[in-house]
This record gives structure tokens, C-alpha cells and sequence, in this order.
């Protein structure tokens, strides 16, 4: 993704975070399991040594893995003043036509999406049916059941 894979600045700080803590505190952590394991004597039937050698594999690919987000990370800034329609960045609450359920959404990068915290990716349908739409007004929404139709009630905190 040459562009850059947008990201909220909440996002961005936060990858920065967890690539921190890992690097300090996941490393240390992990170079003490191995330092303990190796004391238990003969490496080639250790099994705890092998699997903290392991475990520390997949720490250095999510570590990596982490670095190269942070690299491509685009920050996208929330346009300044209410542009009073759905955009990335935006919390928009919106009901559910069909059952009457409310719900509440950020529109965030695909990689902080999670949906039990109320992130949705702004590339998910749900997204990209919101984007652009203002309060009062309808959005439909392709799903496997069918379409969905969602109404947006307001726009922010």
C-alpha cells in the first residue's frame, strides 16, 4: 500500500505502545524464560526451551510485524469543524431499521477495527454505506441475509 494504510492518530499512538512494550518488557520477559529453561540441562530434549525458542519467534514477528505498520501508517486528521456527514475518524450512532436497535460506531483503519469496541473498519460495508450520509438519513447495507437498512441518528461523542 504505497499511500500509506490510514489510521487514527488514537491508533497510531497506541501501535506505538504495544511496539514498545513488546519490545522492552516481551523481550525481557522472554529472554528470562529461555535463560531458565537453559538451565535445565541438555537443550535437544528440553522441551520448555524449545518452546520459549518458539514463543520468541512469534514475538519477533509480531514485533516486526508492528514495525511495518507503524512505517506505512497514513494518520488521517478529522476534518476541522462538523462537516455534518459519516467520515473516517467520525463516531456515528446510527438504528438499525428493521429491529430498532441502536448502535454506536468509530470509523476507524481496518487494523484497529474491533467491532466489540465499537471500531469498524471504514472499509467494511457497514463503512463505506455510512460514509458520506448525514444525520436522518438512510444507508443500505448488502449482507449475507439480505440488505439492512440503518438510518443515522447523529453524528459525535
Amino acid at each position: 500500500m504505497s499511500a500509506g494504510e490510514a489510521i487514527t492518530a488514537e491508533g497510531l499512538e497506541a501501535l506505538k505502545e504495544e511496539l514498545a512494550r513488546l519490545e522492552g518488557e516481551g523481550r525481557r520477559t522472554m529472554a528470562k524464560r529461555i535463560s531458565a529453561a537453559r538451565e535445565h540441562g541438555d537443550l535437544k530434549e528440553n522441551a520448555e526451551y524449545h518452546a520459549a525458542k518458539e514463543d520468541q519467534a512469534h514475538l519477533e514477528t509480531r514485533i516486526a510485524r508492528l514495525a511495518e505498520r507503524l512505517r506505512n501508517a497514513r494518520v488521517v486528521a478529522m476534518p476541522d469543524g462538523d462537516t455534518g456527514t459519516v467520515a473516517f475518524g467520525a463516531t456515528v450512532h446510527v438504528t438499525d431499521l428493521e429491529s430498532g436497535r441502536a448502535s454506536t460506531f468509530k470509523i476507524v483503519g481496518p487494523t484497529e477495527a474491533d467491532l466489540k469496541a465499537g471500531k469498524l473498519s471504514a472499509e467494511s460495508p457497514m463503512a463505506v454505506a455510512l460514509m458520506g450520509r448525514a444525520p436522518g438519513e438512510e444507508a443500505v447495507v448488502e449482507t449475507p441475509r439480505g440488505d439492512r437498512k440503518w438510518r443515522v441518528e447523529r453524528i459525535g461523542d
